[in-house]
């Protein structure tokens, strides 16, 4: 694993243990094995962003917290510039970028995201607390969610429980950029 993700790991573990939340309290706020989530306390596998969501969520911190290892700072307004969103890079075909990283308390979490094109094969597919909000920018996708497919194009937009099984790929061989928003 790159040193980022071994990054992120540590600082989950650390703030996992400050908290005084045990191994198996933590897979189970963000619905996975124990197996699966000590791999990712190991830095060992690719932490998808739900988890870490689902933990700053369950615990209140700040997600932030966990992707940089500095806490947000602004209260009144965070202002975001083109091309300079706090860079999340968790999955392989998925690039993130946070657009509200800076700002503390967020209710919500707003990114740009960007979808490699990847071979055809089984979707990965997550879960998380709360509602999500995907607005295509440019591309086209396929998004499942609990096993129904949905093509969306660009100026398409999906609302979902985002507690159900949802996975997403580019499609035409072309990246595909979206806005999403995860809502608790």
């Amino acid at each position: 694993m790159n040193d980022s993700v071994k990054m992120v790991a540590e600082r989950l573990k650390g703030l996992r243990e400050i908290m005084d939340v045990s191994v198996d309290e933590a897979a189970e706020t963000c619905g996975i094995s124990i197996e699966t989530y000590i791999e990712y306390e190991k830095g060992e596998k690719d932490i998808p962003v739900s988890v870490l969501y689902s933990m700053a969520n369950a615990y209140d911190f700040e997600l932030t917290a966990l992707l940089t290892g500095e806490e947000p700072l602004m209260s009144s307004y965070s202002i975001t510039r083109k091309g300079r969103g706090i860079a999340v890079d968790r999955r392989k075909s998925y690039k993130y970028q946070s657009l509200a990283g800076n700002f503390k308390g967020r209710k919500a979490e707003p990114f740009l995201v960007t979808v490699e094109p990847k071979e055809a094969g089984e979707l990965t597919l997550h879960g998380h607390k709360g509602q999500e909000f995907n607005y295509i920018l440019d591309g086209r996708v396929m998004i499942m969610i609990d096993k129904k497919e949905l093509i969306l194009e660009e100026g398409d937009s999906i609302y979902f429980d985002s507690t159900q099984p949802h996975g997403m790929r580019s499609l035409d061989g072309k990246n595909a950029v979206f806005f999403a928003m995860i809502l608790e």
